[in-house]
């Protein structure tokens, strides 16, 4: 079932996702009313209208494309844990970030995505990147490479002696410990920024504008999009143990992701600790 919708049904996605952002995403950006917006965990922790209508329709879309199927989005998650746990069942998954960038999204920065993901048994299948401000859309499928607006991307390696360009989780929404581990990015040779929208951070590794990103938290949402996209573009990632992290189990943190093995390797010893 799963292969032939591979080979069916994915302009059937791209056109799900884009019909989400057209009718539940585009028209509020710039226009959100003030009760539209609301706080979750605390006040950088947002949730918008938006969020919750594109995830909605796309919950509804992607289940009626691929009967049998389940969805695990964010805001979903939010109101009921335990829906997380159908990444470790044997039915195929959607994972679904509505609005990637909501603070960007808010403050009127376009910067933002949505992100959908299909995954069966924690392997990431295929993804779809979504930025409908910027007007652009990447995909991957497991083995057939990765593309922005259908041209075929790949990250490469850095410039040797050039400082790696690296995108770290935002101070924001990182916990005093995890500053502390971040903090030994701090090293001639790396220069460190936070990041904004975790689904654009991974298409700039894809393309090669950035060179590795370190990241902190586990939500399937944020990282499996990207994930794909970056390994199909011939990227690498690994926990601080050194396996690759997955959607599907615990994993040890943080996890890095490089625009090739070496680079992965590097920000990974780095957060280890090691010289």
């Amino acid at each position: 079932m799963i292969d032939e919708f591979l080979a069916q049904g994915l302009p059937d996605v791209e056109e799900a996702v884009r019909k989400a952002a057209a009718i539940e995403i585009m028209p509020r950006f710039r226009q959100l009313a003030e009760h539209e917006v609301v706080e979750k965990s605390g006040p950088h922790d947002l949730v918008t209208v938006a969020d919750r209508k594109a995830e909605e329709h796309l919950t509804a879309s992607l289940t009626r494309l691929l009967p049998g199927s389940a969805v695990v989005g964010e805001e979903a998650v939010h109101a009921d844990p335990t829906v997380y746990e159908a990444l470790r069942a044997d039915a195929p998954v959607w994972i679904v970030d509505p609005v990637d960038g909501t603070r960007q999204f808010v403050g009127g920065d376009p910067a933002f995505c949505t992100l959908v993901a299909l995954a069966v048994r924690g392997e990431i299948l295929a993804s779809w990147t979504y930025a409908p401000a910027l007007e652009e859309l990447a995909t991957a499928v497991r083995g057939q490479g990765a593309y922005v607006n259908g041209q075929r991307i790949r990250s490469g390696s850095p410039e040797p002696g050039a400082d790696l360009r690296v995108a770290i989780a935002h101070p924001l929404y990182t916990s005093d410990e995890n500053k502390r581990t971040l903090a030994r990015l701090d090293v001639p040779g790396v220069a460190a920024r936070p990041c904004g929208s975790a689904g654009l951070e991974y298409l700039k590794v894809a393309r090669g504008d950035v060179d590795a990103l370190a990241f902190t938290w586990p939500s399937a949402w944020d990282h499996a999009a990207g994930l794909l996209l970056v390994a199909e573009a011939g990227g690498a990632q690994s926990t601080v143990d050194g396996v690759p992290f997955r959607v599907d189990r615990d994993n040890a943190l943080p996890f890095a992701v490089g625009r090739d093995e070496a680079t992965a390797a590097r920000i990974r010893d780095l957060l280890r600790g090691a010289p």
